[in-house]
């Protein structure tokens, strides 16, 4: 049986001589391995399209449950991301988590749409890498099922709570002189809360369509980060990396 569906390689693993087995987030399968034979060749035709983060129409041929890539053609390389050290660890980093919450079998277009359009953003608008990273992290946890919430105080209700708080474990919002939980909350400024409400309740097709005074994005990236591999509980080796290269 051959399927013919879209998808972005999320992970690669080189493979006996000249093979290579791909991770690959589809817009019909979610998360499916898919065996690459050859394309390690200089002259083999799947060459490009089985290059971490390329973006690609696939057809594979499907025996039980394993995937053969036949053929492919490419549709985005994010070459910008590819010539830039810092945007590539980021983007990396971006592949992993897709790979962490997205499930092989299940249909998830909306997690496809966020990770390309991430991509894009780093490769062609002029938007700062520590401002993508943030609406990544957050609309990630928001399509996983993590999403905080962050409509008022969880203790006392209020809209507008006075000197805001995340609890990071428990995702709620409450004010700096409520308690909402045992566990770890980091504050947020008015802006900073406005912007995490853009990217949970916003429409997607304007995720990065926000901005934060001087000052305000680098610890908001850390807190969107914070969150998510507090709700997911692992560390995540590529944004280390990132972090690193960021300096």
């Amino acid at each position: 049986m051959h399927l013919d569906l879209n998808g972005v390689v999320l992970r690669t693993t080189d493979y006996k001589e000249s093979d290579r087995i791909l991770t690959v987030l589809t817009d019909q399968n979610g998360l499916m391995t898919v065996k690459a034979q050859g394309c390690r060749r200089g002259n083999s035709p799947l060459a490009a399209a089985t290059q971490l983060l390329v973006y690609s129409h696939m057809t594979l041929f499907a025996y039980r449950d394993y995937y053969t890539l036949q053929e492919a053609a490419v549709q985005e390389q994010f070459l910008g991301v590819r010539e830039d050290l810092v945007k590539l660890s980021l983007a990396s980093y971006f592949a992993e988590a897709a790979q962490c919450v997205g499930v092989e079998g299940e249909p998830n277009g909306e997690l496809l749409s966020l990770l390309l359009n991430s991509l894009y953003a780093l490769d062609k608008l002029k938007k700062p890498p520590e401002l993508i990273r943030a609406a990544f992290d957050l609309r990630c946890m928001t399509l996983a099922g993590y999403a905080p919430l962050l409509d008022a105080c969880a203790v006392c209700g209020v809209a507008e709570p006075a000197e805001p708080r995340l609890d990071l474990q428990e995702g709620v919002l409450h004010c700096g002189a409520c308690q909402a939980g045992p566990g770890r909350s980091v504050p947020l400024t008015a802006e900073m809360l406005a912007a995490a409400r853009h990217i949970v309740y916003g429409d997607p097709k304007r995720l990065f369509s926000f901005a934060l005074p001087p000052g305000q994005l680098a610890p908001f990236a850390a807190l969107a980060s914070a969150y998510l591999t507090t709700q997911l509980e692992r560390a995540f080796k590529t944004l280390d990396f990132y972090l690193s290269m960021k300096g």
